[in-house]
């Protein structure tokens, strides 16, 4: 290949290789904490027992993060049906809308609805609607901090679903909300089954089945825009731009910079 057409292709490929690389970049940092790359919150689903329609599973949240704990007002977990399943009953959590049960003339449903939304109750609930590590009003401590607060739990009991491993289809598209940024959730992945420990320690059950979603800590989903504060000045500039002037993702406010 000629050597004038060897520069004029490095000379168009360059701009397409490093815009794909931004991206790339781009994408992997939204999903990412550089303080704690490894820390996530794992969304364990244990299926305790089959139903005449459904299954029993006992829902487990634990924050592996290192330093960032959830506050006051707490979690948010969302996800959508594979199919129609409705919620019959829950324990140690709520979800946050019934939805239309008008299908339903005897036993009405908690929650009918196909993207239900689920939030922790508050301390000093009764004691039959709580379960283990629940009931903390969604306030979940880090796994540095405290891991033995780091875990938060809800029991659900699914109704118009499979009743067996091989029938039951995995809900999907989870998400994860709290008081702070947001988190991009894996779809669902079936792990091996959780082993439980007696009290006595001295028999050991299994779930009948266990799947996984793990969420991890995303910057780029507290707002749409990225939010970011930049002082323009220069050495023959008599002002300096201040800081509350903003530069980006502020687009017809009156503080933009144009």
């Amino acid at each position: 290949m000629p050597q004038t057409n060897i520069m004029a292709l490095n000379k168009h490929a360059n701009p397409v290789i490093a815009a794909v690389m931004f991206i790339f970049m781009f994408s992997y940092a939204a999903a990412y904490d550089p303080l704690d790359p490894n820390g996530n919150i794992t969304i364990k689903w244990d299926v305790i027992s089959w139903t005449p329609d459904g299954y029993v599973a006992v829902v487990t949240m634990t924050n592996f993060q290192m330093y960032r704990h959830i506050m006051s007002p707490g979690w948010t977990l969302g996800w959508v049906w594979a199919k129609k399943e409705v919620i019959w009953s829950m324990v140690g959590a709520q979800a946050t809308e019934q939805g239309d049960c008008s299908k339903f003339t005897s036993s009405i449903p908690h929650c009918c609805k196909r993207n239900p939304t689920i939030v922790d109750l508050l301390p000093g609930v009764p004691y039959n609607q709580q379960i283990a590590n629940c009931c903390k009003g969604g306030v979940v401590s880090s796994w540095g901090q405290d891991p033995s607060a780091a875990v938060s739990s809800f029991q659900v009991s699914v109704g118009r679903s499979g009743t067996s491993n091989k029938t039951v289809k995995l809900p999907k598209n989870f998400t994860l909300t709290g008081p702070g940024p947001g988190y991009t959730c894996s779809q669902a992945k079936i792990v091996p089954s959780t082993v439980f420990m007696s009290p006595d320690g001295r028999r050991k059950t299994h779930a009948w089945m266990t799947w996984n979603v793990t969420c991890t800590y995303s910057q780029l989903l507290v707002s749409q825009y990225p939010k970011c504060c930049v002082s323009f000045s220069s050495f023959y500039n008599s002002t300096i731009t201040p800081c509350p002037t903003c530069a980006c993702g502020c687009q017809d406010k009156t503080t933009c910079v144009e």
